[in-house]
């Protein structure tokens, strides 16, 4: 099975000059001298050229199936970029990586092209709708896909200003060059939705005030409802309409009171950033690998080797410091296997955008399009 799938697709309305690039991890498709390669569970392209630089990319499997879903989408438009860490399977995760980015650019075709917070809210609503459709047409013979859902985090980068869209607890941190220094300063860019941050804890008190139980504290953690720790996703349908939340899903998923009102949200945090010369590059990841490492070990890490491998290098510093945790070797980590894996740590994606200020300014952007996509066959 192939971790990377890479084509080059037309982004024009008309489709010209289609080419198809073969598969990554397979040997077929190569391009720009770059290398991608397995190591065990882990999969990774250490180097490529996307529309603003280049970027690196990997992907460790801890789940019995892997749960994380992630993609790269670069043209004339400018570049987007997905990570998706589904929960309680990966339908939703599957779906989103198949819906987003194709809905967003339906959307910035409406406004000729133009890229705003708007137009980015609405592209999760429309597949936040859709996957609610597909729910509720599978409910009589996949009533569990009420029970799925997925964490997404997206940056668009739009001639000179990068978009971010949250939803859930993965995250974006910027490198930043800190005068002459030399230095490097990490900057989070991203907002997290998950019931263990505080400020989350108050924001859904004050949407639920009359209901003492929205978060409850088990076993040292924070969930909504006692059930679930982020607090908003794609997905998630019973947390959302009471219609889903009745058998025959799972007795852990259904709550003992009525549900008047969303108990979850689908509606993005979104930050705009205007690109500056200093902005060296960005880290997105699901939170797999920020529970091992910082902020500023993961960019001091990026900061202080080659570009090629930047991600996967992140990946094995996490995996290293998931090991030290249970006082193992990270060698006797790598010999275990899937499913038995996510007791030490979670599925980890990591993408590294690398810009390149020359073409940023100027308003080029580098050819051919990109789009890929780095997921099991499914």
């Amino acid at each position: 099975m192939n971790l990377f799938s890479l084509c080059w697709k037309p982004f024009g309305p008309d489709g010209e000059n289609h080419e198809t690039n073969g598969v990554l991890g397979g040997g077929a498709g190569t391009t720009g001298g770059s290398r991608e390669g397995k190591d065990g569970l882990l999969w990774f392209r250490d180097i490529g050229k996307y529309g603003s630089g280049e970027f690196s990319m990997a992907v460790v499997q801890a789940n019995q199936v892997l749960e994380d879903q992630s993609q790269i989408e670069s043209g004339q438009f400018g570049t987007f970029v997905g990570i998706y860490d589904g929960h309680g399977g990966p339908e939703a995760a599957r779906y989103v990586c198949d819906h987003l980015f194709s809905n967003f650019r339906a959307i910035t075709a409406e406004s000729h092209g133009v890229v705003t917070a708007e137009t980015i809210q609405r592209a999760f609503r429309q597949t936040e709708e859709g996957f609610t459709t597909l729910v509720s047409e599978l409910w009589g013979s996949r009533p569990n896909m009420a029970t799925v859902g997925t964490c997404c985090l997206v940056g668009v980068i739009y001639q000179q200003t990068l978009f971010i869209a949250s939803l859930g607890d993965s995250r974006v941190v910027l490198g930043k060059k800190v005068g002459n220094t030399g230095g490097m300063a990490a900057m989070q860019l991203s907002t997290e939705h998950n019931a263990n941050i505080e400020a989350i804890r108050h924001e859904l008190k004050e949407l639920h005030p009359n209901d003492p139980q929205i978060v409850v504290l088990k076993h040292g953690v924070w969930r909504v409802k006692g059930i679930i720790q982020v607090s908003r996703s794609i997905g998630d349908l019973y947390m959302k309409h009471a219609q889903y939340n009745r058998e025959p899903i799972n007795a852990k998923f259904r709550l003992p009171e009525p549900m008047n009102m969303p108990l979850l949200s689908a509606n993005p945090t979104i930050i705009s950033h205007p690109l500056h010369p200093s902005d060296s590059f960005l880290i997105f990841a699901s939170d797999g690998l920020w529970e091992h490492l910082s902020n500023e070990k993961a960019v001091d890490i990026v900061h202080s080797h080659p570009r090629a491998g930047s991600a996967k290098r992140l990946v094995k510093a996490a995996l290293q410091e998931a090991a030290r945790k249970r006082e193992m070797r990270y060698s006797d980590l790598q010999k275990i296997d899937k499913k038995v894996r996510r007791h030490f740590h979670d599925d980890i994606t990591v993408i590294v955008l690398f810009f390149n200020h020359d073409l940023i300014s100027r308003g080029a952007v580098q050819d051919p399009p990109v789009s890929i996509r780095s997921a099991l066959e499914h």
